[in-house]
């Protein structure tokens, strides 16, 4: 069990985004040991980052700061592109890796080792003040995200003839947010194909304010996020179906629940602090997915996963594309696949 602290630490940097912000990029605040330390850097999807955050504190404190552990956020997409150049050692993402990103690795001969490590229902949140919405379908999320609903859907009332003439505001992830990517394929019908006039952000407790302030609010972003705030949001069901642990492993909160992943540098694997590290990550991944409001995956997920780990099984079973709609059974198998 992790201490009182740490789990103050959690939920405090989820409710506040207590978080150090430094050139631009969102760091843990456990970034901050002695700069003599040996360094790991990890960046990428802020839905990753709260397990990330607590398996890389709870490593230092292990190791009594002999061992730094940086944790950013630049968001998906942002996280590969850092991953891709060597600039980092652990990429956090909230998709696989996409083509064009395992071109770019390719190009700089950076291999990677794929290891899913948790699973989330990307939940629709709106302000707790909304009375009148308690379900959309995935066909009226799209009338309201869709390209062609820029400056013309701005109305609750549009959505839904039984809905209050209220000004719908909008909220979402940025364009280097694997969350964007995965919710504009799964509703929109094209990864990125989406409206922009929202208020974007690659922090999601920027959307969670946004929404939590506006009582004619919609957004969307990571199950933990809604989790952590559930006194000042209500979240929306998906086709009459909530976003849960237990409708996740389910599979009935589809096409919204998906894979979470940490991808590690095959090269840097061997360092003995990353191997430590990631081992140290993975065994303990089902408690560090739950803790942080997220969905741990079956004990057979992460054997499987300390054994491509160990056996450093490089590439990915996506094929550089997207998996909607795919519950926690279809990816064991897929990536039990050798």
């Amino acid at each position: 069990m992790f201490s009182v602290k740490t789990k103050f630490r959690i939920i405090s940097t989820l409710l506040t985004g207590s978080a150090i912000i430094a050139s631009g990029v969102l760091m843990s605040p456990i970034a901050t040991n002695s700069q003599s330390a040996t360094t790991i850097k990890i960046d990428g999807s802020s839905t990753v980052f709260p397990i990330s955050e607590v398996a890389a504190e709870e490593f230092q404190k292990s190791k009594s700061g002999a061992i730094k552990v940086t944790v950013g956020v630049s968001g998906t997409g942002g996280g590969f592109k850092k991953f891709c150049s060597g600039q980092t050692d652990i990429s956090n993402a909230s998709r696989p890796i996409f083509a064009k990103e395992i071109e770019a690795c390719r190009a700089k001969g950076i291999r990677y080792i794929e290891m899913p490590i948790a699973y989330d229902a990307i939940t629709v949140a709106v302000n707790s003040e909304n009375t009148w919405a308690n379900s959309l379908s995935v066909e009226q999320l799209k009338k309201i995200w869709e390209p062609a609903a820029q400056g013309k859907i701005t109305n609750w009332n549009q959505i839904n003839s039984r809905f209050p003439n209220q000004p719908l505001k909008l909220y979402g992830p940025g364009r280097s947010s694997g969350t964007f990517d995965y919710f504009t394929e799964a509703v929109n019908g094209k990864s990125k194909e989406s409206r922009t006039d929202f208020t974007a952000s690659e922090d999601d407790n920027v959307l969670v304010n946004g929404i939590s302030k506006d009582k004619g609010g919609l957004g969307y972003f990571g199950l933990a996020y809604y989790e952590a705030n559930k006194n000042k949001l209500k979240a929306i069901k998906v086709a009459g179906v909530e976003p849960s642990a237990s409708t996740v492993k389910s599979g009935k909160y589809t096409p919204l629940s998906r894979p979470l992943f940490i991808y590690v540098n095959a090269t840097v694997a061997s360092k003995p602090e990353v191997k430590e590290f990631v081992s140290f990550y993975l065994k303990n991944a089902a408690q560090f997915a739950t803790q942080t409001r997220y969905v741990s995956l079956p004990d057979a997920a992460y054997s499987s996963a300390i054994k491509h780990f160990d056996n450093k099984r490089t590439g990915s079973v996506f094929g550089g594309k997207e998996a909607i709609g795919l519950t926690i059974e279809e990816l064991i198998t897929r990536d039990a696949q050798d």
